[in-house]
């Protein structure tokens, strides 16, 4: 069983990666900082964070190639500033982190098999559920019936199939994770997502895993990041209609007056994840 020592060593391993994700990072220097053979490191860090180091090194990695676009660097320079060595290596981690293209989209689910996974959290029940993609859904409630409900609502032609706990899935993994990242202030699990829906509500939320921890933006500026600064309204309901939250960041989302603004699962969770982000800025 992990106990809080041993996530504070993670973490640490954690941090580490993400101040020299540019640099080589053997699985073997990574396990002796952490005092754990390479095979137990990477098992407990996948345990903790929900993937492994190598993943989420190029998570980091991926996060500064999308800052450098967004300041205006050209693709090819923003490959390799960010530390990939090869455009092949970018695009692939694209495809694991963005999910699925829009041009794969089957309405409702149809066909699909959903796995779900409800457990307790800081914050309250929290459901998760995936595709062979990726995460696809990750809310609150006030209870498992109601976040069943609600998958249900969300994927009304997909088979759900609940995901037995400690049954060593991915899922398991990727919802603990969370947990550790509300509850003991560890980073934000890198997940893999299955993004699905119109193709402006995908800007928005492509704009948003853009956004930094700990950094916030308005309605009217998320209008104006996805070239299109007179949908703020727009804007604003392609928030509300995120079904992935903390993974794809809305709560980084203000008012233009500063106030906190609507969000899906209640001002308090908002404000809570706020606090989260904003502590570990503090931290670096």
């Amino acid at each position: 069983m992990t106990t809080n020592n041993d996530v504070n060593r993670l973490v640490a391993i954690a941090r580490h990666i993400e101040t020299h994700a540019e640099d080589k990072l053997t699985l073997t220097e990574l396990a002796r900082k952490a005092g754990l053979s390479p095979a137990r490191f990477q098992k407990a860090f996948k345990a903790a964070f929900g993937v492994s180091p190598k993943q989420y090194q190029d998570g980091v990695r991926f996060g500064r190639f999308k800052g450098a676009l967004r300041q205006g660097e050209d693709v090819t320079g923003a490959i390799f500033s960010a530390g990939f060595g090869s455009t092949s290596r970018v695009y692939g981690v694209a495809a694991r982190n963005l999910g699925m293209k829009p041009s794969a989209y089957r309405a409702g689910g149809e066909g699909e098999c959903i796995r779900y996974a409800c457990r307790k959290s800081a914050l309250g029940p929290l459901m998760m559920a995936a595709t062979d993609r990726g995460v696809c859904f990750a809310q609150f409630g006030d209870g498992e019936q109601q976040l069943k409900d609600a998958l249900a609502a969300e994927f009304p032609k997909a088979g759900l199939e609940p995901s037995p706990e400690h049954d060593g899935a991915a899922l398991d993994d990727w919802i603990r994770a969370l947990e550790i990242y509300l509850s003991l202030n560890a980073p934000r699990p890198d997940l893999p997502l299955d993004l699905r829906g119109t193709a402006f509500q995908l800007k928005v939320w492509r704009f948003l895993l853009g956004t930094a921890e700990g950094d916030v933006v308005s309605y009217s500026e998320v209008a104006s990041g996805i070239g299109n600064p007179q949908a703020v309204r727009a804007a604003a309901s392609a928030c509300a209609a995120n079904r992935i939250g903390i993974l794809v960041p809305c709560h980084r989302v203000l008012r233009g007056n500063g106030d906190l603004g609507g969000y899906r699962w209640g001002a308090d969770r908002k404000r809570a994840l706020l606090d989260i982000e904003r502590r570990r800025k503090a931290v670096r």
